[in-house]
């Protein structure tokens, strides 16, 4: 059977239509190529400059400088005695700090398991509203310990956002200790209690400000002031050479002090077991390096 043959005419038409349906699939395929390749520069790049942006401390701006003291005691310079941590190559000296949460302690019973410093917390203030709060156990301990024969320190719980209330806590302090016996030093615990505190937005030249002028306050009384953090706080939180010339009491959860700098305190664990006090209690050894 023979095939109708197709004019001239159409065989054209048909490849012109092939040909223009390419050229308008090719346009179509650009197109989507292009909209998907992302834009330039529209991002940061650096990581470091994307979380500075957002950090609402500003504690980036808080540097360390060599005039600190390095840390003299190396990692291999501690041992146990029976249940406690010491220090071989340098005087160190037991002690405890305490607050409310340790209730009732029999301090006759600490002083026979060797502690021979307290330091008691005197009070706080509130994180949410910002009221000053007295520990209730603040003068029960003072009067058990000095009776035991231990010597006695404080430490407040500073929530301040600015110097006017880190001048108020210490002057709170000084209230409460009027006629104790103060044989250690009185304590600047400032801590980052979380994100929805009214002190996390305080950064590292407020708090640096709020701790000077606590310390500064405490020793214009004829005290000697400390300062407690842990290595995160004093690396990022504070301008920590600022603050060379009082106290520094470390908190740094360990068996060796891997600390690059000299601390006069080292609170080593939050978990020791003391007899005449139930439950956990926090452990520390006192460097005494103005007496050697």
């Amino acid at each position: 059977m023979q095939t109708e043959k197709k004019p001239i005419y159409k065989t054209l038409l048909f490849w012109e239509i092939v040909v223009g349906a390419a050229v308008v699939l090719g346009i179509v395929i650009a197109m989507v190529v292009a909209l998907s390749t992302p834009l330039p520069n529209t991002q940061p790049t650096d990581a470091t400059e994307a979380s500075e942006a957002t950090d609402p401390t500003g504690a980036t701006e808080a540097t360390e400088e060599s005039i600190l003291p390095t840390n003299p005691i190396g990692l291999g310079d501690f041992k146990m005695e029976g249940d406690y941590l010491s220090c071989t190559v340098t005087p160190s000296v037991l002690g405890i700090d305490v607050s409310f949460w340790q209730g009732y302690i029999n301090w006759e019973k600490v002083k026979q398991a060797g502690v021979e410093f307290a330091i008691i917390r005197l009070g706080g203030r509130g994180w949410e509203q910002g009221e000053l709060i007295t520990d209730d156990y603040a003068q029960t301990n003072y009067r058990n310990a000095t009776e035991a024969g231990i010597k006695v320190g404080a430490y407040f719980f500073s929530q301040a956002i600015n110097v006017e209330e880190a001048v108020e806590e210490a002057q709170f302090v000084l209230d409460m200790i009027r006629g104790w016996d103060v044989q250690m030093p009185i304590v600047f615990d400032w801590e980052f209690v979380n994100g929805g505190a009214r002190t996390a937005k305080v950064d590292a030249r407020t708090l640096t400000d709020c701790t000077k002028a606590f310390c500064q306050t405490i020793e214009a009384a004829g005290y000697e002031a400390m300062i407690y953090f842990n290595a995160d706080q004093s690396k990022n939180r504070v301008y920590l050479e600022e603050l060379a010339d009082y106290k520094f009491w470390l908190a740094m959860y360990d068996t060796v002090l891997n600390y690059p700098y000299k601390v006069d305190m080292w609170q080593y664990t939050d978990a020791g077991a003391v007899p005449g006090i139930s439950g956990n209690v926090d452990i520390n050894l006192y460097f005494p390096w103005e007496e050697e």
